[in-house]
């Protein structure tokens, strides 16, 4: 597969309110036109970034789950975006990555933001995932773990680096900058899918949500603010071409975590 086709959601959340989010998102998905592999929504697209996780948790064998699965084979795309799951006695900020025979990918959020206090409710993941969809090789991050360059780093060399996120509208400058520099120092796609409006603790969200290439050049021009959806094509040329000209990978520090 030379070509991956993205859908990047960036959407309104209703909050607390999971059937009515699966509502609203089906038909944002059913709206968009054209033949695409992978829908991206944004963090906790269920309820909105809450820390009252008994409100919303599901299992993973709960409605959210069969919801994505049905979408995925119904429109024959990947879905991929972060819940509140109930797992074992704990709660995660989970993201799904949902394949249209309905094969199940999870990411935990290794990075549990603290400043909300989400490390005092929710586990943090301990575990970087890579998944091969349609020859693709994705890594799945969540919000706060964009501040976190070494977690991020390729040493897998993935294709695709993306994070969903409630990220406010006060410190939206940081996002637009590290999604820039994520892809450029992982010589990868990058994409972030970040939500809009409001919720009930009073944060505002801008969106922001943006593609770039691998040299940091913006594939994207998403409406700041707005409930927009846009579609991107990545291409596989344009990744081996670069990294086989510059070569920056080849130089990376070693390490293990």
């Amino acid at each position: 597969m030379k070509k991956l086709t993205a859908a990047l959601i960036q959407c309104h959340l209703s909050w607390e309110d999971p059937q009515k989010n699966r509502q609203h998102l089906e038909g944002l998905i059913n709206g968009i036109s054209g033949e695409i592999d992978l829908f991206i929504l944004p963090e906790m697209f269920t309820s909105g970034f809450t820390m009252n996780p008994s409100e919303v948790a599901e299992t993973m064998q709960g409605e959210t789950v069969s919801w994505m699965k049905r979408l995925a084979s119904e429109t024959q795309a990947a879905l991929m975006g972060s819940i509140v799951v109930s797992d074992h006695g704990e709660f995660y900020n989970r993201l799904l990555f949902v394949q249209p025979t309905g094969e199940i990918a999870c990411y935990d959020k290794r990075h549990t933001f603290t400043l909300a206090g989400e490390d005092k409710v929710y586990r943090a993941g301990k575990d970087k995932v890579i998944i091969t969809y349609k020859e693709w090789k994705i890594c799945p991050q969540i919000c706060y773990d964009l501040r976190f360059p070494v977690w991020s780093r390729n040493t897998e060399d993935y294709d695709l680096l993306v994070y969903v996120a409630n990220w406010p509208m006060q410190r939206i400058q940081a996002w637009d900058t590290l999604l820039q520099a994520r892809a450029i120092e992982n010589m990868s796609y990058c994409i972030g899918v970040n939500r809009v409006g409001s919720d009930a603790n009073g944060h505002t969200y801008s969106g922001h949500s943006a593609a770039y290439d691998v040299l940091g050049e913006k594939l994207t021009a998403i409406a700041p603010g707005a409930e927009v959806v846009q579609t991107v094509e990545l291409h596989k040329k344009h990744i081996h071409e670069w990294r086989e000209k510059l070569q920056f990978l080849e130089d990376r520090d070693q390490f293990s975590l």
